[in-house]
C-alpha cells in the first residue's frame, strides 16, 4: 500500500470574512503594518489522486444482476452486452472486486458515476437505458443493475480499509424523463417573459424574488399545477408514485417549460432532452436535496460529491446546499468532506476562468471540475500550441482566489464519458502520428496534470490508453472484455489489446507512467500543493517550466516539460543560489547546474518531462521587500469583480495577504492569500456592495523568514452594472421579415433589476419596446416588417434597480435586409430517407433529403414525394444530430409523425430558423 506523506499544514482561514489568528509559523519583526500577512490556504483536499469510474462498464462481479430485477427484452431490462447505450454489466462487486488495480494506480479516491436508482430504459432516446446513472427515479438505492445497498457499504469500507476515499456524482438539477405535458413530451422550451409563472390564484411573480430565503418573502407562492406553468404537466397513471423520495412526484416541483436549448434563460429553467427540471428555487426543493444526501454521508460514511449540471442550477440554492453539505457532515466526523461541481464549457481564457469560479466565490462552494484546465492541457500536450497560452492559464488562477479556497483544490482532467477520451483526442489533433508519439504526447498530458496544482483525476480505462471514437457513448468502453462492436475493435495507445480484451493489466505503459507520477508526487509531495510559479514558456511549442516550492523547507522543484518533437536545452530562473539541481523525474543528467544568477540550464527530450529538485534551500530574506498596490479596477471579464494587484520588489518566495473594508473606517477582511506572482486577487463586490460603495484595499507580503511587510491604502468606488446589448450583432443586418429578438445583459446580474429597451428609426427618437423585470435574461422583441429594406436602426437598454442611478447601454445600429441563413445546412432525417434516396435512415448527413433556404420568406423548403407508410422524422443542423429540432421547435424534441396514405404522395418539407419548429403540409 502506498503511502501518502501529507504537506506541513498552513494556516487555515476562518470561515466567512474574519480576520485571521496568527498562525505559529509567521515569526518575526512586522514592518510598515504588514502584521497581518499570513500564508496561502491549501483548503480542502490539495493531494488526492482520483479515479473516475462508471460502474457498469468496470466489472462484472455479480451476473445474477445484469438485468436489474426485471424481466423481458433489452428495453424493458435495460440490459444488452452488445449494445453501447444499454447495461454491459458491471456492478458494486465487481469494482470491489478490482479495488487492488485502482489502488496500483496510487489512487487516493475513487468517483463513481450516480449509483441511485433509474429508470432503465427511456424508448424517447435512442431507445437507451440507464446505465449512464444520470436517470434517477430512486434517490434512496442503489440501482438493482448495480447491486444492493449493502453492495456499496461493503464497497465504501473496502476502499476505506485500503485508504481510499470513495466519492459520489450526484444529481440536483433534474430527474429521469416522467412527466408529459397535456400540450405534447419534449416541447419547445416557452421564456418567463412570453409566459410568467404564476401562483394558485393566478398572480404572475418571478420565482427568483423568492430564492434564497432571508432576503426576500420567505414565504414561496402556492402554485396549481392546472394553472401556473405554461405547460400542464401529466403523470402516466402507472407512474404517479415511481419517484422515491415522495415529494419528487409533486409535478409542482419542477420548472414545467420545456426543452432546453442549452442557452441563455432556459440554460437554468429548461428539460434536458425531456428529463424533469426541478423547480430548485422552491425551499421545499433545497431541504429536499438536503436530506437525500444527508443519509448517504451520515449513513455511508461517502466522502465527498462530485456535483453534476452545476450551471444549470440557481445560485441561491448553491448557497445554500454546499455550506449546509459541509456542516452535515462535520457534525458526523468528517471534517475533510469535499465537493466539487461541473461547470462544463469550452475555452481556458480569463473569460472562462470568471465564470467557473463564480461557483466557488459568490455561491460559496469548495472547487469545480476544472474544465478550463483541460482545454488548456490539450493545447499543450496534444495540438503543440505556444506555451504562451498555457503560462497565461496558470497565472489567471487568482480568480479562484478568496478567503477560503483557491486553484490548489480544482480537480483537473484530460477526457471524460461526456466529451471523450483524451486517446481520441490526440488521434483527432495529430492523424499523421505514429504509436510512439502518441505515446509521448499521452505521458506529457499526464505529466502536466500530475506535477500541477490541483487534484488530477484518471478516466477509467486511460490507463490502459482507451482512445473510442467520439463522445458520450463511444468513450464508455468496458474494462473487461467487450462484445459491444465499437468497442471490440478499439485501438490503445501503447498496446496491441483491444477493447475485445480483458483490459485489466498492470504492465501498460500509460498505467506505468501514472502509477510512476503517483509515486513521485507521494515521496515529494511539494509536487502536489507546493507554491506553483510559472518561470519560462517559449512562444511557440518548446518548454513550459515552473517551480513547485515547498514553504517549511524552503525547498524547490522545477518541472520542466517540452511540447516540441526535439530536445530542448534552456534556463530556468528560480529563487536558489547553490550551485546545482538533483533530477528526480525524467531522463538526462542527474544533477544540472546552477548559474549565479539562479538559473538552473535543463536539457528536456522531446515530448518529455524532466523534475528536478533544489540541493540546498532557498535563501532565508533578511527583511521584507517592499510592496505597492495598484489602483483597484473592475476585472475586464467581469464587473463584479474587483482586480486587486500588488508588486512585492524582491526576487524570492513570498506571500501576500489582500484585504478590504467598506468605508474609511470599517473593519478589514481576508479577502484572498496568493503565493505566486503575479500577486493579485479578484475580489468579489457583487454579493455585498452596490455600485458606488466606498471600498479600501490594503495587502502585506510575509516573506520565507516570517517577515511581514503592508503597502499603503487604494481606495475605490464600486462600479456601476455593466449593461451590454448583446443581440442583434452591432454593424450587422436584421431580417425585414422577422421579428428582431433584443437582448442585453447585466454584470453583475441581480434579481431586482429591470431593464427597459428602446429603439431609433433612421436617428429618430427613442421610442419604448418593453420592459423585461424577468430574470436572469432580459429580452424584447421588435416588428420591422414595415420598415424598407436598408433602413437604419439602433437599440439601447436602460438599467432600472431599486435606490440606484439607471444605467443605459451602449447603442447597437443594425440595417433591415433580405433574410439570411443561421445555419449551413438542414437535414430532415428520419425513417423516411431510405425512401428518398438516402442509404440509411436516421441519417443527419444525407444530402438527399437537406432542405434549402428561401430568403423570400426566411425558411428552409423541400420538396419530397413519398410512397405510402407511416414515417417518423425531424430536422438535423449541420449535418449532425448535435442540434436538432422535433415537435414544436423543441430540442431534441420528439420525433414528428407523418402518416402518406395509399398511392403515395408529394409534400414540402419546412424548417423555420426563428422558431425552430420543422412543419410538413401537402404540396399543391
Amino acid at each position: 500500500m502506498r503511502i501518502r506523506h501529507t504537506a506541513p499544514l498552513v494556516a487555515a482561514l476562518a470561515v466567512g470574512l474574519t480576520v485571521l489568528a496568527a498562525p505559529a509559523a509567521v515569526a518575526g519583526p512586522s514592518s510598515s503594518g504588514g502584521g497581518y500577512a499570513r500564508h496561502a490556504l491549501r483548503p480542502a483536499l490539495t493531494d488526492q489522486d482520483f479515479y473516475f469510474v462508471m460502474s457498469d462498464r468496470f466489472a462484472n462481479g455479480d451476473p445474477a444482476n445484469d438485468e436489474g430485477g426485471l424481466a423481458g427484452d433489452k428495453n424493458v431490462t435495460g440490459f444488452d452486452p452488445t449494445g453501447k447505450g444499454y447495461y454491459n454489466g458491471g456492478d458494486l462487486k465487481g469494482l470491489t472486486s478490482k479495488l487492488d488495480y485502482i489502488q496500483g494506480l496510487g489512487t487516493d479516491a475513487i468517483w463513481l458515476t450516480p449509483i441511485f436508482k433509474n429508470k432503465a430504459v427511456q424508448l424517447e432516446d435512442g431507445p437507451s437505458a440507464g446505465y449512464h446513472g444520470y436517470w434517477i427515479t430512486d434517490f434512496t438505492q442503489v440501482d438493482p443493475h448495480l447491486g444492493t445497498n449493502a453492495d456499496l457499504a461493503d464497497l465504501v469500507d473496502a476502499a476505506h480499509a485500503k485508504g481510499m476515499k470513495v466519492f459520489f456524482d450526484i444529481i440536483t438539477n433534474h430527474t429521469a424523463d416522467v412527466i408529459g405535458y397535456q400540450q405534447g413530451d419534449r416541447t419547445a422550451y416557452v421564456s418567463k417573459d412570453a409566459r410568467p409563472y404564476t401562483d394558485a390564484d393566478g398572480d404572475a411573480f418571478d420565482d427568483r424574488d423568492y430564492a434564497g430565503g432571508s432576503e426576500f418573502p420567505a414565504q414561496f407562492p402556492a402554485l396549481d399545477a392546472a394553472t401556473s406553468f405554461p405547460y400542464v404537466p401529466v403523470l402516466d397513471p402507472d407512474e404517479e408514485d415511481l419517484k422515491v423520495p415522495a415529494w419528487l412526484n409533486d409535478v409542482r416541483n419542477y420548472h414545467n417549460r420545456g426543452n432546453t436549448t442549452f442557452t441563455g434563460e432556459d440554460s437554468q429553467y429548461g428539460d434536458f432532452f425531456g428529463l424533469d427540471d426541478l423547480f430548485t428555487e422552491k425551499p421545499e426543493v433545497v431541504d429536499g436535496m438536503i436530506d437525500i444526501y444527508r443519509t448517504w454521508v451520515e449513513d455511508f460514511d461517502i466522502d465527498g460529491f462530485r456535483i453534476d449540471t452545476m450551471k444549470h442550477v440557481d445560485d441561491a440554492f448553491w448557497r445554500q446546499f454546499g455550506p449546509t453539505m459541509q456542516q452535515i457532515a462535520a457534525s458526523d466526523g468528517n471534517d475533510d468532506f469535499f465537493m466539487f461541481g461541473e461547470v462544463a464549457l469550452d475555452g481556458s481564457d480569463a473569460a472562462a476562468k470568471a465564470f467557473t469560479s463564480h461557483y466557488t466565490t459568490t455561491d460559496h462552494m469548495q472547487a469545480i471540475l476544472d474544465f478550463p484546465f483541460q482545454d488548456a492541457a490539450r493545447g499543450f500536450a496534444s495540438r503543440g500550441l505556444g506555451n504562451q497560452r498555457l503560462a497565461r492559464f496558470f497565472r489567471n488562477d487568482d480568480w479562484y482566489t478568496d478567503h477560503d479556497s483557491n486553484a490548489y483544490e480544482l480537480p483537473t482532467f484530460l477526457g471524460n464519458h461526456d466529451m471523450g477520451r483524451f486517446g481520441y483526442f490526440l488521434e483527432t489533433d495529430n492523424p499523421d502520428a505514429d504509436a510512439a508519439e502518441l505515446l509521448a504526447r499521452d505521458r506529457l498530458a499526464h505529466q502536466l496534470m500530475y506535477f500541477s496544482r490541483g487534484n488530477p483525476v484518471v478516466y477509467y480505462g486511460d490507463e490502459q490508453g482507451f482512445t473510442g471514437t467520439g463522445g458520450d457513448q463511444l468513450a464508455r468502453q468496458t474494462m473487461f472484455a467487450s462484445q459491444v462492436p465499437e468497442y471490440m475493435d478499439d485501438e490503445q495507445i501503447g498496446s496491441d489489446r483491444t477493447g475485445a480484451d480483458d483490459n485489466f493489466v498492470t504492465d501498460s505503459p500509460m498505467y506505468k507512467t501514472i502509477a510512476d507520477l503517483a509515486d513521485v508526487t507521494a515521496q515529494y509531495p511539494a509536487l502536489r500543493n507546493g507554491a506553483m510559479q510559472v518561470r519560462t514558456a517559449s512562444a511557440g511549442p518548446g518548454v513550459f517550466a515552473f517551480s513547485r516550492i515547498d514553504r517549511q523547507h524552503r525547498t524547490e522543484f522545477v518541472v520542466a516539460l517540452n511540447n516540441s518533437e526535439q530536445a530542448v536545452t534552456t534556463k530556468v530562473p528560480t529563487y536558489l543560489d547553490g550551485t546545482k539541481m538533483r533530477r528526480v523525474y525524467g531522463s538526462g543528467d542527474p544533477t544540472a547546474p546552477l548559474d549565479r544568477q539562479g538559473r538552473v540550464t535543463v536539457t528536456v527530450p522531446a515530448l518529455s518531462t524532466v523534475v528536478y529538485t533544489s540541493v540546498g534551500r532557498i535563501p532565508r530574506s533578511a527583511r521584507a521587500p517592499r510592496i505597492t498596490l495598484a489602483k483597484p479596477t473592475p476585472a475586464a471579464a467581469s464587473n463584479g469583480r474587483m482586480h486587486v494587484r500588488a508588486t512585492v520588489h524582491g526576487s524570492s518566495f513570498y506571500e501576500v495577504t489582500f484585504q478590504r473594508r467598506i468605508g474609511d473606517s470599517g473593519r478589514w477582511r481576508t479577502i484572498g492569500v496568493d503565493d505566486s506572482a503575479p500577486y493579485q486577487v479578484f475580489h468579489d463586490t457583487a454579493a455585498q456592495l452596490l455600485p458606488g460603495d466606498r471600498v479600501s484595499y490594503r495587502a502585506a507580503v510575509l516573506d520565507n523568514a516570517g517577515h511581514t511587510r503592508g503597502s499603503e491604502i487604494e481606495k475605490v468606488r464600486v462600479p456601476a452594472r455593466r449593461l451590454t446589448v448583446v443581440a442583434p450583432a452591432d454593424g450587422g443586418t436584421v431580417a425585414n421579415i422577422d421579428p428582431v429578438t433584443v437582448s442585453a445583459t447585466v454584470d453583475p446580474e441581480l434579481p431586482t433589476q429591470s431593464v427597459t429597451f428602446q429603439r431609433s428609426v433612421e436617428g429618430g427618437p427613442w421610442t419604448d419596446l418593453g420592459t423585461d423585470s424577468s430574470s436572469p435574461v432580459y429580452v424584447a422583441t421588435d416588428d420591422v416588417e414595415d420598415l424598407p429594406l436598408g433602413t437604419s436602426v439602433r437599440y439601447r437598454a436602460i438599467l432600472a434597480e431599486q435606490g440606484l442611478p439607471t444605467v443605459t447601454s451602449a447603442p447597437v445600429r443594425v440595417t433591415t435586409a433580405k433574410p439570411t441563413p443561421a445555419v449551413d445546412s438542414v437535414t430532415v432525417a428520419g425513417s423516411l430517407q431510405s425512401e428518398l434516396g438516402c442509404p440509411a435512415d436516421w441519417d443527419p448527413a444525407c444530402a438527399a433529403t437537406h432542405l434549402a433556404f428561401d430568403d423570400t420568406d426566411g425558411q428552409w423548403h423541400g420538396t419530397f414525394t413519398l410512397p405510402p407508410g407511416s414515417y417518423e422524422w425531424k430536422v438535423a443542423i449541420d449535418d449532425a444530430w448535435d442540434t436538432n429540432y422535433g415537435a414544436g421547435g423543441a430540442s431534441g424534441g420528439s420525433n414528428l409523425v407523418l402518416d402518406v396514405p395509399e398511392g403515395g404522395a408529394t409534400y414540402v418539407f419546412s424548417w423555420d430558423q426563428v422558431t425552430h419548429e420543422p412543419s410538413v403540409a401537402p404540396a399543391t
